[in-house]
């Protein structure tokens, strides 16, 4: 399956839009009785009401729904409790970077303030003098988790969606902690869609890619990464509690800018596209 949260209407208050979690069918998204993915994956049972809503606009049951082709994406999961990501976890990333393989996870954590969706504006106006890319997939929670054995991670897992974990490098070195470069708002898309695990398998191999006005920066493949999906929830899970609608960015490849010679950073009005193979595409215009 495939699910987002699709935007309905403009309305008149803060956020300045209306939305509703949705599900395709064929060529269509079918909107479900809830406000965005981050509510539905919150209820009992969101996986068998997304499929049947699916079955029965198949079968030509009357529902709200969306052409595909006209559909707008906000952030797909807007309001998830933890946002946690894995640094160094591509083997060719942690070649450029100078490190050697880790033995655990490099872990930092986001708010979700930081969260944008598709066609939204990376917005680091005032503090981006090095603005750097990171193409990456983002794992989604899909029924608690604590203390999870890598199986159980595996069989929780909601599915998958594309992300941006875009970098103020210059902040980020201010420290040895990268918290501060790592969590500006509204400069991480996310998004479009989310995907389920039986219809996109990481392990497998899906490639995962970057362009900055399109030249192609970012081309990896989730085959090399170092500590998988579930392996990543795992492990999150012994020290913290998951919850559905979690996400969990799992790493880069190589080809950011600062492993360029010279490093290379992000321009005032440049467009990003990342792109996880099977998933979808972002594009994203930089404010600096």
């Amino acid at each position: 399956m495939r699910l987002a949260t699709v935007i309905t209407a403009a309305r008149d208050d803060k956020d300045g839009l209306a939305t509703r979690a949705a599900v395709q069918s064929g060529d269509r998204f079918v909107l479900l009785p809830a406000e965005d993915l981050s509510e539905l994956l919150g209820r009992a049972g969101w996986r068998e009401q997304a499929e049947a809503a699916v079955a029965e606009a198949a079968g030509g049951a009357p529902h709200e729904s969306i052409p595909a082709g006209a559909a707008r994406f906000a952030t797909v999961l807007p309001r998830p409790s933890k946002v946690i990501c894995c640094g160094l976890n591509y083997a060719d990333h942690i070649a450029e970077m100078g490190r050697e393989l880790p033995e655990y996870p490099t872990l930092f954590a986001k708010y979700a303030d930081t969260l944008i969706g598709d066609g939204e504006v990376i917005d680091a106006a005032g503090h981006g003098a090095r603005l750097d890319w990171e193409a990456e997939l983002a794992v989604v929670v899909g029924a608690p988790l604590k203390d999870a054995s890598p199986e159980e991670a595996a069989a929780a897992i909601a599915g998958y969606t594309v992300a941006n974990d875009i970098s103020m490098r210059d902040w980020q070195s201010r420290t040895l902690q990268w918290f501060q470069g790592k969590a500006f708002d509204r400069t991480t898309p996310l998004g479009p869609v989310l995907v389920t695990p039986d219809e996109c398998d990481p392990e497998a191999g899906v490639r995962v890619r970057c362009l900055v006005n399109g030249e192609e920066v970012q081309n990896g493949n989730t085959k090399t990464l170092v500590f998988t999906a579930a392996a990543l929830l795992s492990y999150i899970s012994t020290f913290t509690r998951l919850s559905p609608g979690d996400v969990v960015l799992t790493g880069t490849p190589g080809g950011v800018g600062m492993g360029a010679n010279p490093p290379r950073f992000l321009h005032d009005g440049d467009v990003v596209t990342t792109e996880v193979e099977g998933i979808g595409t972002l594009t994203n215009t930089v404010r600096l």
